[in-house]
């Protein structure tokens, strides 16, 4: 990581960094300072549901729109971000000196293609009947491997994923990596589950594939028989998947193994023909994530016969197109991605979904723009530094562990020290000049935009990692960390109200982004984090009995959440969101370690009838506000390794010391954990 100068108190830090930023904001009730007051649901009990005490009117009075699977404060925040984004690209549109190969031509004609609904109605499946074709004269299983490439390159992941990715046992290096993939609902569960929702929505899925090969023009009959061949190919697929909970062992998804080995595994993909098509020599190594999975693939390709492939291609190619083309198509697949299984009720404004496409394929072009209206560069200085005083107090959290022997500690912090940190923008922009976007076809742009997307990512094979590349855009509402590169990663988008608030005290901010912070720090030592060492590398750096306390540990945030049930008979799965869960409370505790050196604090003066150390707690329950409706909450709890905002408040502040002191929380109170259950990680 980066040094910093560390001598300036943390509530110097703060001032100076919320009073600078000035960015594109949601609205801020000044009576609350930076914290909604009339959101607050007093007549709830903080002790216990914290949640319904902070938030509870807001949740009450901020009903869904009808676009939203789900509305609260990232959505808000994206809202406001659009704003910006759609005048950069109706701006980029109407520029007619535009330079010819600039990006502002490229974004400017990509976003006029995407915006003439009349021009896409007119071109219906023009655009791709080459495509279409190609897979329709798949004959043997020589064509078969060359349509699946080019699947690949201009469409995804049909039947499995190709991709460089960092070696996770030796970071500085690329690596081949193959996954599972090829499968159009959300996980494998929804294929192979016998409860009334997963049948229902097997049903639906068939219904809707079906309707899409009538599209295309087959009779009702043949388009029907085509949808069951897609869904016996796909539960087949299912069936031989990794687990979303197994997917997230680093060492179960490492199986490195030579060329000579992956081609005995699986001769009939014929990796070499598949390569040659690509026009990339076949790899000397490979990471295999799924050996079982690409066990039955390879007897699959021999199998399931070639016209069979015909229809699961055409069909995997005509669903990630749906949205680009007509309405018909784009309706279809509203209907059910996001209608059906996610419980939105309209589609998006057009301006909205094509400039989420524009964010997908030139989002660094689209981004060096944004920042230029949102971001001054000096912001990046003064953001990092409360980087920096988040990280000091990891660091007195972990040389006060109890728990921990020295030698462990002391390899936790040589990472600790490591970790970089990326702030706002990258400092090298992305180079587009060789995508080629042109004024003729919305689809026909996405298809180039992914085909550089796909060779830009595979020409890294061979060459080392590059430390300055970003895995979001600086108009994203999120941040990450980066395990095999050891880095904390926070776009410029995310540092704005609710979490970056120069309005606001010390107290919101350290509960709001000093937590998210926390947050992306701790995932450096979550559950699976830890497994890399200060290198990025798979490597155990514990102690035998180290770890053993570790999972001992980490066991009982596993049974918390197992226990919650948010709809219906549906557990939060504590092992799928484990990672999160670890770190939002050790992103909570951190943030409030720091805050503790802050002046305020030390002061304890009430600020709108509440103690500074309450305060921090509304920051962390503000950021999570949110009202989701109940398709996208089952998705949810069954596949993202998130739990739902409410608990992401209800759980961590119940292991927590901190917490109990602020509001008078007693044993046997709701908000707090028996005492042999409390969690204390980090």
């Amino acid at each position: 990581m980066n040094k910093f100068i560390q001598k300036l108190s943390a509530g110097i830090i703060i001032i100076v960094i919320f009073g600078f930023i000035n960015l594109q904001c949601s609205s801020d009730n000044n009576d609350g300072h930076g914290f909604d007051l009339k959101g607050m649901d007093k007549t709830a009990n903080p002790t216990q549901n914290f949640y319904q005490y902070a938030v509870g009117n807001w949740v009450k009075n901020n009903p869904i729109p009808d676009e939203y699977s789900r509305w609260g404060s990232f959505s808000i925040l994206a809202e406001n971000n659009y704003k910006v984004l759609k005048g950069i690209l109706e701006n980029a549109a109407k520029n007619k000196t535009a330079k010819q190969g600039s990006n502002i031509k490229k974004i400017g004609d990509f976003f006029s293609t995407g915006m003439d609904s009349v021009k896409i109605e007119k071109l219906g499946i023009k655009p791709i009947e080459m495509e279409l074709k190609n897979i329709a004269s798949i004959k043997s299983r020589n064509d078969l491997i060359n349509v699946i490439a080019r699947g690949h390159k201009l469409n995804g992941s049909p039947i499995f994923n190709i991709y460089a990715a960092v070696d996770a046992k030796s970071s500085k290096e690329h690596i081949a990596t193959l996954s599972q993939s090829g499968l159009g609902l959300p996980d494998k569960d929804y294929y192979l589950k016998k409860d009334k929702r997963s049948k229902e929505t097997r049903e639906k899925y068939v219904k809707y594939v079906s309707k899409m090969f009538t599209l295309l023009g087959y009779p009702k009959a043949e388009a029907e028989k085509n949808a069951n061949a897609v869904m016996k190919i796909e539960t087949r697929l299912a069936k031989a998947s990794m687990t979303r909970v197994e997917r997230r062992d680093p060492h179960k998804t490492y199986n490195k193994m030579s060329s000579t080995k992956i081609k005995k595994l699986t001769p009939n993909l014929d990796l070499d023909n598949y390569f040659t098509y690509l026009g990339f020599s076949t790899p000397d190594y490979f990471n295999v994530s799924q050996p079982k999975f690409f066990n039955e693939v390879n007897k699959m390709i021999k199998q399931v016969p070639i016209k069979d492939w015909r229809i699961y291609l055409t069909w995997n190619f005509i669903n990630r197109s749906a949205s680009y083309l007509n309405s018909d198509f784009d309706i279809a697949n509203f209907e059910f991605y996001r209608k059906y299984l996610r419980g939105s009720k309209v589609q998006s404004a057009r301006w909205k979904r094509v400039m989420r496409t524009i964010n997908a394929y030139l989002g660094e072009a689209l981004g060096q723009l944004y920042v230029e209206k949102t971001f001054p560069p000096e912001a990046k200085e003064r953001a990092a530094k409360v980087v920096v005083n988040l990280k000091a107090a990891m660091k007195s959290r972990i040389e006060n562990l109890d728990w921990m022997s020295d030698e462990t500690k002391k390899q936790a912090l040589h990472k600790l020290t490591s970790f970089g940190v990326k702030i706002g923008y990258p400092d090298k922009w992305r180079d587009y000049s060789s995508l080629d976007i042109d004024s003729e076809s919305y689809i026909g742009n996405v298809l180039k935009g992914r085909a550089f997307a796909f060779k830009r990512n595979m020409n890294k094979l061979g060459k080392p990692v590059d430390k300055t590349e970003w895995g979001m855009t600086p108009q994203t509402v999120n941040a990450y960390y980066s395990p095999t590169r050891n880095e904390i990663v926070f776009p410029a988008a995310i540092l704005q109200p609710p979490f970056f608030n120069q309005k606001a005290d010390d107290a919101i901010n350290y509960g709001a982004m000093g937590a998210v912070i926390g947050h992306e720090i701790t995932h450096g030592f979550d559950d699976q984090g830890r497994k890399f060492d200060a290198d990025g590398n798979l490597k155990d750096w514990w102690t035998k009995e180290d770890g053993e306390r570790f999972d001992k540990r980490a066991q009982k945030i596993f049974d918390q959440f197992d226990s919650y049930v948010p709809i219906d008979s549906l557990h939060i799965n504590g092992k799928l969101t484990a990672g999160e869960n670890i770190a939002d409370l050790g992103g909570l505790t951190v943030a409030f370690t720091a805050f503790k050196n802050t002046e305020e604090y030390k002061k304890n003066e009430k600020l709108d009838g509440f103690t500074p150390a309450q305060r921090f707690f509304f920051g962390w329950a503000q950021v999570w506000e949110n009202n989701m409706r109940d398709q996208a909450l089952r998705l949810r709890i069954k596949t993202d390794t998130h739990s739902p905002g409410k608990y992401r408040v209800l759980g961590p502040l119940r292991n927590m010391p901190e917490f109990w002191e602020a509001f008078n929380v007693k044993p046997g109170d709701k908000m707090r954990m028996p005492e042999d259950k409390v969690v204390k990680i980090w």
